[in-house]
């Protein structure tokens, strides 16, 4: 429900009905509150449609890490089997004042994950992968915007193969060691 309707477009009588629970008190004796619940689900995401993130980051060079994390993007944000897009990056960001803390969560999960390829991109420059002048700042910053923007095109009806071929595009710029 979150996925398809956003932290916000979720009601508690949604989630009662679509959990099989009678009413909103057994809901809460089960998880708290709504946010509790909606965390709940973000890990679960994490281990379970969207665990090619983590098995990107085990690629033995930065430029695979990063070329599995946007190729999976488009099998994941595609996959017939869910709703289209990514529940990180759709399901809250446009919020009332009175769902900032799902807000502030997916905004941290998204950082977090930005942050992660910083430091790989760091560690490819440290270990000569790329080369010396790339901006693992600048890059991060860039495949996180073409992450994110894998989800909002897939939710917006792209197919799997516009997304590969938006992916394949963008690993154009990955920066090469200038010639010997």
């Amino acid at each position: 429900m979150f996925w398809r309707q956003g932290y916000e477009g979720t009601a508690i009588s949604d989630l009662t009905k679509a959990m099989g629970i009678n009413n909103a008190p057994s809901l809460y004796n089960a998880f708290g509150s709504k946010e509790q619940l909606f965390v709940k689900v973000l890990d679960r995401y994490a281990d379970g449609p969207a665990r090619y993130i983590r098995e990107a980051f085990d690629q033995p060079t930065a430029r695979a890490a990063v070329g599995a994390l946007l190729h999976g993007a488009a099998d994941a944000t595609t996959d017939p089997g869910h709703p289209r897009g990514c529940i990180t990056v759709q399901g809250g960001l446009a919020c009332s004042p009175g769902a900032e803390t799902a807000r502030d969560e997916l905004t941290t999960r998204r950082a977090a994950g930005e942050a992660a390829l910083r430091e790989r991109l760091q560690r490819a420059r440290a270990n000569g992968e790329i080369p010396a002048g790339a901006d693992p700042d600048g890059l991060a910053r860039y495949f996180t915007a073409i992450y994110q923007g894998i989800a909002v095109q897939a939710a917006s009806g792209a197919t799997r193969e516009q997304l590969h071929g938006i992916v394949d595009l963008a690993m154009t710029v990955w920066p090469q060691q200038p010639a010997a």
